[in-house]
């Protein structure tokens, strides 16, 4: 099973950036799908972004749509999560998962990502 640690997270101005690390442990990270979740305080864990086992393809939430980048480097297993324009509403601890295939599943529900790390606070002041 693929063990999963997220950092890169911290307090950061609206419109700031910030580069999400999950750096991963097993070989199987490098053939199957990843994705980042967020939840905040009193909300429910929701689905961020996803990437191809190989990172071909990517998809998005529309709240993070042409702010928020995924991508990864299978060679020292890691994938990123590349934050820019960052609003007060992005404030929340953000998690990475492994999906059990190398295509991440349509419906990006929390049931279809088998491992998850503990995950890295990410909060935007305004």
């Amino acid at each position: 099973q693929v063990q999963l640690v997220e950092s890169g997270g911290g307090l950061v101005q609206a419109g700031g950036s910030l580069r999400l690390s999950c750096a991963a442990s097993g070989r199987t990270f490098r053939s199957i799908a990843m994705g980042w979740f967020r939840q905040a305080p009193g909300k429910e864990r929701e689905f961020v972004g996803s990437i191809s086992w190989n990172g071909d393809s990517t998809d998005y939430a529309d709240a993070v749509k042409g702010r928020f980048t995924i991508s990864r480097n299978n060679r020292v297993y890691t994938v990123y999560l590349e934050m820019s324009s960052l609003k007060p509403e992005d404030t929340a601890r953000y998690y990475c998962a492994s999906a059990g295939t190398p295509e991440p599943p349509t419906v990006k529900k929390l049931e279809h990502f088998g491992a998850w790390g503990q995950g890295t606070q990410v909060t935007v002041s305004s």
